[in-house]
């Protein structure tokens, strides 16, 4: 079975071999990785396409670069991206500069994680949380 990535840096759509996705692929348009370990910024349109394109959980940190416990989480969930991907794609999603999106999710404390699957929104976790405790949540969530 194959699924369907979109490509953090260019956009494109490629699919890939189930057996493959440890195998570091890249992607076919501009053969960058189509996973670095590190979660992803994401605009508007990016996350749409990210949402509506990709067939593995989209984990987002939704943030401000005004809060505190969210300048606190940011290297727990970059470590996070280690260990979960590439059966996640971890990204995140600045509230202040994203606000329509921010409002579409009803956002109303920081940092509030999300995981998506199939369009949809399945899981949600507001608060910091460390590395370990972002890891479990994932996984559990999306099992």
């Amino acid at each position: 079975m194959s699924l369907h990535l979109v490509c953090p840096a260019c956009q494109a759509v490629n699919r890939v071999p189930d057996e493959r996705l440890r195998d570091a692929p890249d992607c076919g348009r501009c053969h960058r990785p189509l996973f670095s370990g590190q979660p992803v910024a994401l605009n508007r349109s990016e996350f749409e396409r990210q949402l509506e394109k990709s067939d593995i959980p989209l984990l987002v940190d939704f943030w401000a670069s005004w809060c505190g416990p969210c300048r606190m989480m940011a290297p727990a969930f970059e470590q996070a991206a280690a260990q979960l991907e590439p059966h996640f794609r971890l990204a995140k999603v600045n509230t202040e500069e994203q606000q329509e999106l921010a409002a579409r999710y009803a956002i109303r404390s920081i940092p509030t994680l999300a995981i998506f699957r199939n369009g949809r929104e399945i899981a949600r976790q507001a608060g910091a949380m460390g590395t370990v405790d972002i890891v479990r949540w994932a996984r559990s969530a999306a099992a």
